[in-house]
């Protein structure tokens, strides 16, 4: 069995698909461009963009139940892998020890012209 998760407090799906979906006891986040929850792409640095997903992550699955702690693991997809390093410098304000397994890969497009796009899942203990 699934439920669909949907939160007004970060940007809407721009296609068919939830911003999240639990799975038993794993909650998989749709990946999050730097959208603002108006849908509306946010102005700035990679700095600017990555703390919106961020924030975007967290309020999805704080609607959901859960926290950044319960992160087991993420994807970060990056428009141009220059950013990682500020990238990593934000995704380490938002996670503590021990981190969730990683992957970072470099894509040639993301949606809606994004420099980065991340997803996460959670384990709900």
């Amino acid at each position: 069995m699934k439920k669909a998760y949907m939160t007004d407090r970060a940007p809407q799906p721009v296609g068919p698909y939830s911003q999240a979906v639990q799975a038993g006891s794993f909650l998989f986040l749709a990946g999050q461009v730097p959208l603002n929850p108006q849908n509306t792409m946010v102005e700035g640095d990679i700095n600017v963009q990555a703390r919106q997903v961020m924030n975007n992550l967290k309020a999805v699955l704080e609607w959901a139940g859960a926290t950044m702690d319960q992160v087991v693991k993420t994807t970060i997809f990056l428009a141009d892998l220059s950013d990682f390093d500020a990238v990593n410098k934000i995704y380490a304000e938002y996670f503590k020890e021990p981190y969730p397994a990683r992957s970072t890969v470099e894509a040639s497009k993301l949606p809606k012209g994004a420099r980065l796009e991340i997803d996460v899942i959670a384990y709900l203990s």
